[in-house]
């Protein structure tokens, strides 16, 4: 059994709740737009990571990520990257991939709107964790954590924060 946390669009935006959140997971997935650097450093210092940069993604971060992952963990098939729709509407650049040889949980952001569902077509679960930063239209912050056991998704969590954060005035 695996526990996992998934955010995304953190715009290089990281605050101590999603640290609480993500305290006991074992990996953590970033689905794009992280921002900088320092963002996926922290990230990465924390716990192991697997990331694929987005569309405000400089060369510094694509170096480092790639566009699209593919793996698989758990015996699960896992399909990550930034702008890839979702059951019904998968995006243009992954619509082959998707249908041709469907994961078993397809994860992508970018749209900065949480989502959890089910491809009953191609039997596969679909997760967008929305955006944990404070850039675009968004409410609300969200980050997701699950646990993968075997072929079976467990105890979904959903994070959910105010969108302004506290400034802390510098000593």
């Amino acid at each position: 059994m695996k526990k996992i946390g998934i955010i995304s669009d953190t715009h290089s935006i990281l605050t101590d709740e999603i640290f609480t959140f993500f305290k006991n997971v074992d990996e953590i997935w970033h689905a794009g737009d992280i921002g900088n650097v320092e963002t996926s450093d922290k990230l990465s210092n924390f716990k192991p990571i697997r990331a694929v940069y987005g569309n405000i993604d400089g060369h510094e971060l694509r170096v480092i990520h790639p566009e699209n992952q593919r793996f698989k963990i758990e015996g699960v098939e896992v399909f990550m990257t930034h702008i890839g729709g979702y059951p019904g509407r998968y995006d243009a650049r992954i619509k082959q991939e998707i249908f041709s040889n469907p994961p078993d949980l397809f994860i992508s952001g970018h749209s900065h709107i949480l989502k959890v569902m089910n491809d009953k077509k191609l039997n596969l679960l679909h997760i967008n964790p929305g955006a944990f930063g404070i850039s675009g239209f968004h409410r609300l912050r969200t980050a997701v954590r699950f646990e993968i056991d075997g072929k079976n998704f467990k105890n979904m969590e959903i994070l959910e924060l105010p969108k302004s954060i506290k400034k802390v005035p510098p000593k």
